[in-house]
C-alpha cells in the first residue's frame, strides 16, 4: 500500500491537509512556518508520468516523429506526440514525457554505456528529470530487442514469405524460443532494477511513484484475409502468423511477467491487447487495424542515409493502436491491482480487466 497515491482527489487531498496543519500547530513540537512537504513524489515541478523502453513506447508506427528523433544526427529513435504515453490519462498528472527509443534493448535502458541511435541510459536520464519534475510513475516496455529479438523474427517470417522451399520460421523458433526467453529476464530484471536506483539514488521511496512494467502485444494474427498476405499488405505464411499470435507472444509474455514479479513491479498484459484488429486483418477497410502494415516511406529509398529505415514503421501499434493502449494504461496506473491485461470490452475499447 503506497503511503500516498498521487491520483487523491483534490477534495480529500485538502482534508488531509488539513487535519496535518492542525497537528503541526497545535502539537507540542510545532514548527510554525515550516512548509508541509507535499504528498507523493518528493522534490518541485509537476507531476510527471514517463515511458522508457523500446518502439512499442516510443511511438514507432504513430507517425509525425519529432524532427530530433527522426534521422536527424543519425536519431532514429522516432517518438511520436501520438505515442501512449500523450493518451494515457490520468488524474492530477501533469506533464507526460517519453524516453523509450524505436529499437532499443535492456542495456540502454539501464544503467551503462550502451547506446540506442546515439542516446544514452534512460535510466540516467530518467533520474536527471527529478531535478526539474516529481516522477509520479514509469511504465517500460523492454526485452523485445533482447535474446528473442522480436521484430527480427517478425523480419524472418516476411522473409520466409518469400522462399515456398525453406521451411516457415515457426518450425524453428519452436524449439528456440523459450530458451531466449530465459535469457532475456535477467537483462529486463537488471533494466528495471537500474531505474529504481535512478529514483531511489533521487531520495524516492518505493512508495512515491508506480513502477508499471508492460508487455506487448501481437502485431499480426491468424485472420489474415488470403488476398492481403502479400506485399499488399502482411507477406507472412499462415503457420506463422499462427505461432507469433500464439505460442509465441504468449512466452514473451510470461517472461515478462517473471522479470516484473521479481522486480516488484505492476505488471500489464498486452498480449492479447490487438486480438481483431491486427495489421491487414480488415481486409480492404484498414480503418479498424491498431497496427501497421508493411509501410515503406519510399522517399527515404532516394537518401544513403535513410533507405535502411524505410519500413522501420512496419507491423508496430499505429495512431489508433496507441490510442487503446494509453486508455487501458490509464485505467490501470488509476487502481490499485499488481497486475492486469488490456481487453477489449462491449463498448469496443481496451480495458484495464484484472484477472479473477
Amino acid at each position: 500500500m503506497r503511503r500516498y497515491r498521487w491520483w487523491v482527489s483534490a477534495g480529500a487531498l485538502a482534508f488531509v491537509t488539513a487535519l496535518v496543519a492542525i497537528f503541526v500547530l497545535a502539537g507540542p513540537e510545532s514548527q510554525p512556518g515550516r512548509p508541509l512537504e507535499p504528498p507523493g513524489p518528493p522534490g518541485t515541478g509537476p507531476l510527471t508520468l514517463v515511458t522508457l523502453g523500446d518502439s512499442t513506447l516510443s511511438g514507432e508506427g504513430a507517425g509525425l516523429y519529432t524532427p530530433d528523433t527522426n534521422g536527424l544526427n543519425g536519431n532514429w529513435c522516432h517518438r511520436s506526440p501520438n505515442a501512449t504515453v500523450h493518451e494515457t490519462q490520468v488524474p492530477d498528472i501533469e506533464t507526460k514525457i517519453n524516453l523509450a527509443c524505436s529499437g532499443a534493448p535492456s542495456a540502454q535502458v539501464g544503467f551503462g554505456d550502451a547506446k540506442q541511435w546515439t542516446e544514452t541510459s534512460q535510466a540516467q536520464r530518467l533520474g536527471e528529470l527529478t531535478t526539474t519534475h516529481r516522477v509520479a510513475a514509469v511504465v517500460i516496455a523492454v526485452g523485445a530487442n533482447d535474446e528473442p529479438h522480436f521484430s527480427q523474427l517478425i523480419s524472418e517470417c516476411f522473409q520466409s514469405w518469400f522462399d515456398i522451399r525453406a521451411a516457415p520460421c515457426s518450425e524453428r523458433l519452436k524449439t528456440e524460443w523459450q530458451p531466449r526467453i530465459d535469457a532475456m529476464v535477467p537483462r529486463v530484471v537488471t533494466a528495471v532494477a537500474d531505474v529504481k536506483k535512478a529514483l531511489a539514488d533521487r531520495g524516492y521511496d518505493p512508495e512515491d511513484y508506480d513502477l508499471v512494467l508492460q508487455s506487448y502485444a501481437a502485431p499480426i494474427g491468424p485472420g489474415i484475409p488470403e488476398e492481403f498476405r502479400n506485399l499488399n499488405g502482411c507477406p507472412f505464411r499462415t503457420e506463422d502468423l499462427d505461432w507469433v499470435a500464439g505460442p509465441g507472444i504468449t512466452q514473451l509474455t510470461e517472461g515478462l511477467r517473471t522479470a516484473a514479479t521479481q522486480t516488484g513491479a505492476r505488471f500489464l498484459d498486452l498480449s492479447r491487447a490487438g486480438a481483431g484488429h491486427e495489421a491487414c486483418s480488415g481486409g480492404p477497410n484498414a480503418a479498424q487495424e491498431w497496427f501497421s502494415r508493411l509501410t515503406v516511406q519510399w522517399t527515404d529509398l532516394s537518401s544513403v542515409d535513410r533507405a535502411n529505415h524505410a519500413i522501420q514503421e512496419s507491423f508496430h501499434p499505429n495512431a489508433a493502436g496507441h490510442a487503446q493502449f494509453g486508455r487501458c494504461l490509464g485505467e490501470f496506473l488509476t487502481g490499485e491491482a499488481p497486475t492486469a491485461a488490456c481487453l477489449k470490452g462491449e463498448d469496443g475499447n481496451l480495458h484495464a480487466t484484472i484477472s479473477p
